[in-house]
């Protein structure tokens, strides 16, 4: 499976009561599918999915599949705190179409979580069980527990472990990864910040929150890459860099704003996070000013 490209860790949309907001699911889905993203990653941490019950997953899955144009490739964030409940929820992923898992290291029992041996029987657990090929998700600024490159290169050589998304922003590690891990394992960047160099060190793509709100800037960086146009590659990188680094600080309810701007729907994050400020309002405004659509 190849993984190549600019794929949105899609937010979840709700409305003011705190409601998965179905119509609105669908709306983004199809603006999407007009660009060359090439696939969608459904609840993940962009997707605030720490705040879904798995009922709610599972139905964000089944309206996604739904809408989605049929050369989107589809990923389920799927990673819980139980090796149990990660596979139950991976599987219902792959009966409904899903063709790869997102899993992030589990980070509540967190003495135990930063021991690599413990992370391997966790991805090695689910993997075995998996109907679909895992991608390992390390996301340290949120967790707390980092997936040290060498852990990550002894997972690469399960079967059923096909790639890493790494939102740490390191790209020397990006780099260890892609050096020592087999020739079939993938790696995708998180951070939009670091895209081009991600890219760079061979980095297959990204899943990136920036594209939420402007998938054609993130596109355009990629495309540049592909086609070796180094000027407008580096051009694009440093336009989005500076946006994605307002997002950053504002997070999801800033993002969300971000979308809101730009055509689609954000709507308020689910509590207890809360809607940006005025004065965050006005900065990611400033920041998108230029990458509007």
């Amino acid at each position: 499976m190849k993984l190549q490209g600019i794929y949105p860790p899609v937010t979840t949309p709700f409305d003011h009561a705190g409601n998965v907001y179905v119509t609105k699911v669908q709306h983004n889905i199809e603006k999407w599918n007009k660009t060359t993203l090439a696939g969608y990653v459904v609840c993940g941490s962009t997707g605030e999915d720490v705040f879904l019950s798995s009922e709610e997953k599972s139905g964000l899955f089944e309206l996604v599949a739904r809408h989605a144009a049929p050369e989107k490739l589809l990923i389920a964030g799927t990673g819980q705190e139980s090796v149990k409940e990660t596979i139950c929820l991976t599987n219902r992923a792959a009966e409904l179409g899903y063709k790869a898992a997102l899993v992030r290291t589990p980070n509540y029992f967190k003495t135990q979580m930063t021991q690599p041996a413990t992370q391997m029987v966790f991805f090695r657990a689910v993997a075995d069980q998996a109907r679909i090929p895992l991608l390992l998700y390390n996301f340290p600024q949120v967790t707390g527990v980092d997936l040290p490159a060498e852990t990550v290169v002894a997972l690469s050589e399960h079967p059923n472990i096909i790639g890493i998304k790494d939102s740490s922003g390191n790209v020397q590690r990006i780099m260890d990864i892609v050096r020592e891990a087999g020739p079939d394992f993938q790696v995708l960047t998180g951070s939009a910040q670091v895209l081009l160099p991600a890219l760079l060190m061979g980095a297959v793509g990204g899943i990136l929150a920036f594209a939420n709100p402007a998938p054609y800037a993130a596109i355009a960086i990629w495309e540049a890459f592909r086609s070796r146009e180094e000027e407008a590659a580096r051009d694009w990188q440093n336009r989005v860099g500076r946006a994605a680094a307002r997002t950053a600080k504002h997070g999801v309810p800033g993002l969300k704003h971000a979308m809101d701007l730009n055509g689609y729907y954000g709507g308020p994050p689910r509590l207890p996070l809360g809607v940006p400020t005025p004065e965050a309002k006005r900065d990611i405004a400033e920041a998108f000013q230029d990458l509007k659509g």
